[in-house]
């Protein structure tokens, strides 16, 4: 669930939640990588048991990145998925579960946000390479210098889509992948792996959730599970929560705004594409051997612990003198409950409710007064009180109108401070101030300029500048001159255009014109807004029934584009709250007809595709060329309302029904559901049972004997497909050779099941220790009682001594640590020393072979410490020998890796094929490109 600014305000909120990861790095000896050995102690202090894998956050940063060159085909977009999946393990090294789920078909309620992803999606898509073309054009006509355009097709980001052929690729793939991890791996030696793919309907993280409120319910669970939650959406945190989970802890890329992009035209640094001028690229480095390198920084990841923010939400929920036994784990539910006001993927949020004006806190504050009136909770493990809740709704509408005036006197008053602000600076400021290293610095600044990453672009933004200036002496009042005339230029404007709103709710008579407006219906038409109300709260229901028990309905949604005013609430207690029984997911083939635009229409089978284009189709009005967005009152497009018809199920299932004969047996199969495998290596003590049950042929559906897995339980069926011991498992990718001395087994797993009106309870389970606290007095109110400036916890230790270093260390640091591309000191441009050897290596002592240096498994924090000097040492006798340095006594260690064990492997440490496979490419993407990884498996050896 995507709720714009949460996580921010979150993390703002209770900054103590947030923990930076240790991760170590692979060590490269004489150009050979020594892999990681996961099955160590876990370099961040804390042991975690299970690792959940949002698969969906792991595949788009893979398959089209944002902040580096993106894949040139199918294959190297698996291998990097491979990749991204091994520094998460290597992060979290679980010690029992791995489960990886990829969305499947989601609820009818999802994909009508999804519909609007996907259609925004194509139409920016379109936009943006025609606004490409076009400014190409005009550069070239004017004589610039652009490199030639690459020919190669665009990536269609919506085949990301359950029933395409990629994920139908991508979970072959990752059985490979397990496999190959499962046969070679220490630290995958005793663990169960469980790939949930997109033929199995469901989202990803609620797929997940399911898994484990079913394996809650069972006798044989653990109550004092680690869990740990890959997953970059922010309704991880209220999911996390919902699991009642004493340690339960989520993993995130770290968001680092406004990160360098190269120019799509010319592939430089320092320009977006509206700005390029196509000016020739500058040499990197003397020879320019440093063309194809872009100065990237790689993606550091944080911990987010539920367990902190527990003790946070405990200190604020707690209510003194109530009328009833407060419980935390209800006031947990009830915090969650209110955080769907402020948005969701599956209801717009209410008009007077932004998560940036503190509607949180405003809601948590009216609750706090409110809760005693109301005699109880506002849910109860997942089951929404519709009296308490009109309560709530009615309170928040009391103050609706003072909140819209105070959100106009807001936006007014940012308004004039910007205005003044920029004739401030405009006064003050001297017309041109270069940037990148030869930028003015404060006194007294630890962090170093940044080096130009395109000097020619800099050199011509001072031409231009004095130029400019010139010409502006020359006419000072900015009208015609001999030069010619001189336009004002619009952002030099104090006024910035504003998107036209026709509400105005600061001023009286807003909820007629919102209803007007927004619906075409007068605001007295109580019966209308009553059905709006009334699907509203419908869907409350839904939501929360859906984040504790499971989809409560498969078909339903809400069917308005606009939220209800929280002042409409009134007689919603009575409202029915029930969904229809028996519902079923659509099918893949089916969701792609409901969520994709004509555009990408080449993912489906001819026939089905043609219902999209042809006038005479049936449900062509599904499918518009062009949309309106409305701002809705926001300022961007992303922000606003894409008003796209919604899909009628009946005459959608109507047209297909003449099309389903035209399915080929290939499309038939990637059409239908499918369920979970289950992966466990020769090691683990399951694996000895499935393989009987193969040997003996057994169609039965069996339990698994709960003291052989970890205390999981649920059923096993024969796998048609299943990765048996002793046979080959076939490559997917040509790059990489097939797995010949295979010791692995899959089988098909299917979860715990339980009556449809079966209720999981949202309570902690009994036995379940409380982590020792982690807030200390000074966290509450962000200060320190003997006056130190406060800072939050840093790692999962409390008790561990912060390193302090002075201004003096940082400035030492600007000069010597790599920068950009990992050259030394402060300019990446210029020739490193030893150039003309490795750039990297170390000055050598006498009759000592160079060697790579090997602090790339240091952490941020702590790389400034480098390896223990010399004369810290402790003296060693050796006779007419080097002094064994660090990284010299490990190349000496007998239980080292050996270099000679890596000759003839390829990417990710797997052999190579044959040379005459290395050029398939797959969707005419070209040809592929090694990609460099580390080598994983087939590199330890168990006895």
């Amino acid at each position: 669930m995507g709720v714009p600014a949460f996580f921010r305000w979150l993390s703002r909120k209770y900054p103590s939640i947030i923990v930076n990861c240790v991760e170590e790095k692979a060590k490269e000896c004489n150009g050979v990588k020594v892999p990681i050995d996961t099955s160590k102690p876990n370099p961040n202090e804390v042991e975690f048991d299970n690792l959940y894998l949002d698969m969906n956050g792991i595949i788009h940063p893979c398959t089209h990145p944002e902040d580096k060159p993106a894949p040139k085909n199918e294959d190297e977009m698996m291998v990097a998925i491979f990749e991204y999946i091994d520094r998460i393990f290597n992060i979290v090294r679980p010690r029992r579960l791995l489960y990886m789920a990829i969305d499947g078909v989601a609820p009818r309620a999802k994909m009508n946000q999804q519909r609007s992803r996907r259609f925004r999606a194509s139409k920016e898509g379109m936009e943006a390479a025609e606004e490409k073309q076009k400014i190409r054009q005009e550069i070239l006509a004017k004589g610039g210098f652009l490199p030639p355009e690459e020919v190669k097709e665009r990536f269609d980001s919506n085949c990301i889509t359950p029933g395409t052929e990629f994920m139908d690729n991508l979970a072959k793939c990752l059985r490979y992948y397990i496999t190959d991890r499962l046969n070679g791996d220490p630290g995958w030696k005793n663990l169960t792996v469980i790939l949930s793919d997109a033929s199995a309907p469901g989202e990803g993280e609620h797929k997940i959730m399911d898994y484990i409120r079913r394996q809650r319910a069972q006798p044989n669970h653990d109550p004092n599970t680690h869990h740990c939650l890959c997953g970059a959406d922010a309704d991880l945190i209220m999911l996390g929560l919902a699991t009642h989970e004493p340690n339960f802890t989520i993993i995130r890329e770290e968001f680092k705004p406004n990160k360098p992009k190269p120019c799509a035209l010319c592939n430089q640094m320092g320009h977006e594409v509206k700005d390029c001028q196509g000016l020739p690229r500058e040499k990197q480095g003397k020879h320019d051997q440093f063309a194809d390198t872009l100065p990237i920084s790689e993606q550091e990841f944080i911990f987010i612990r539920l367990c902190v923010l527990r003790e946070y939400l405990e200190r604020e929920l707690t209510i003194a003198s109530l009328p009833f036994t407060f419980d935390f784990e209800r006031s947990v539910d009830d915090w969650v409950f209110m955080c769907f006001f402020v948005g969701n993927d599956f209801l717009p949020h209410l008009p007077s409710l932004e998560i940036r004006e503190g509607a949180i806190d405003r809601l948590v504050n009216i609750y706090k007064n409110v809760v005693h009136k109301t005699g109880g909770y506002l849910t109860e493990s997942g089951f929404v009180n519709l009296q308490r809740v009109q309560m709530i709704m009615l309170a928040v509408g009391e103050v609706e109108d003072s909140i819209f005036k105070k959100r106009k006197d807001d936006d007014d008053n940012f308004k004039r401070r910007q205005k003044e602000k920029r004739k401030r600076l405009k006064r003050d400021q001297p017309s041109f101030i270069p940037g990148g290293q030869f930028s003015p610095q404060a006194l007294g600044n630890r962090s170093s300029p940044q080096a130009i990453c395109n000097p020619r672009q800099a050199a011509f933004e001072m031409r231009m500048h004095d130029r400019q200036n010139s010409m502006t002496s020359a006419s000072p009042n900015g009208s015609l001159s001999l030069g010619g005339g001189i336009k004002r230029k619009p952002e030099d404007s104090d006024s910035e255009p504003e998107p036209e709103d026709n509400i105005r709710l600061w001023e009286t008579g807003w909820k007629q014109r919102y209803y007007k407006n927004k619906f075409d219906v007068d605001a007295s038409d109580e019966k209308f807004r009553r059905k709006v109300v009334q699907s509203y709260v419908e869907g409350l229901c839904w939501v929360l029934r859906y984040y504790y028990q499971g989809c409560a309905s498969w078909n339903w949604y809400y069917p308005f584009h606009y939220a209800p005013f929280a002042s409409d609430f009134e007689g919603i207690a009575d409202m029915p709250s029930d969904f229809e029984k028996g519902s079923k997911p659509f099918k893949p083939l089916e969701q792609l007809m409901g969520v994709f635009p004509a555009a990408s229409g080449n993912f489906l089978p001819p026939t089905w595709r043609k219902l999209m284009t042809d006038p005479e189709s049936s449900i062509i009005d599904f499918y518009p060329e062009d949309f309106a967005i409305d701002l809705n009152g926001k300022k961007y497009a992303w922000q606003g309302v894409a008003l796209l018809p919604f899909v009628d199920e009946r005459r959608l299932r109507a047209a297909l029904e003449e099309v389903y004969p035209d399915l080929t047996p290939e499309e038939s199969r990637r059409n239908s559901l499918g369920g979970d495998v289950l992966f466990v290596g020769k090691h683990h003590p399951l694996c000895d049972f499935i393989v009987e049950q193969y040997k003996t042929k057994n169609t039965e559906a069996v339990d698994i004997p709960p003291e052989l897995c970890h205390g999981i339980q649920g059923k096993l069926t024969l796998n048609d497909n299943a990765v048996l011991p002793d046979q080959v498992v076939q490559s997917p990718v040509p790059m990489l050779r097939d797995l010949t001395q295979n010791s692995a087994v899959s089988i098909s797993f299917k979860d715990p099941q339980f009556a449809e009106d079966f209720v999981f309870k949202a309570t902690v389970l009994p036995g379940a220790k409380k982590p020792a606290p982690v807030l200390k007095p000074g966290d509450w109110e962000k200060n320190n009682s003997d006056g130190r400036p406060w800072r939050p916890q840093l790692g999962f230790n409390r008790d561990r001594k912060p390193v302090h270093l002075d201004q003096s260390t940082f400035r030492t640091l600007g000069h010597t640590m790599p920068r950009d591309r990992g050259m030394p000191g402060m300019y990446p441009n210029a020739m490193p020393l030893g150039a003309y050897g490795s750039p990297y290596a170390r000055p050598l002592m006498g009759g000592q072979q160079q060697i790579p240096k090997l602090l790339s498994n240091l952490r941020p924090q702590e790389s400034w410490r480098g390896p223990m000097p010399l004369f810290q040492q402790t003296p060693q006798r050796t006779t007419g020998a080097a002094p064994l340095l660090a990284w010299n006594r490990m190349l000496q260690s007998p239980n080292q890796f050996q270099p000679a064990q890596y000759q003839g492997l390829g990417p990710m440490g797997y052999p190579q094929r044959p040379e005459d496979r290395m050029d398939r490419g797959r969707q005419a993407y070209g040809p592929g490109r090694p990609y460099p990884l580390h080598p994983p498996a087939g590199r330890y050896s168990w006895n």
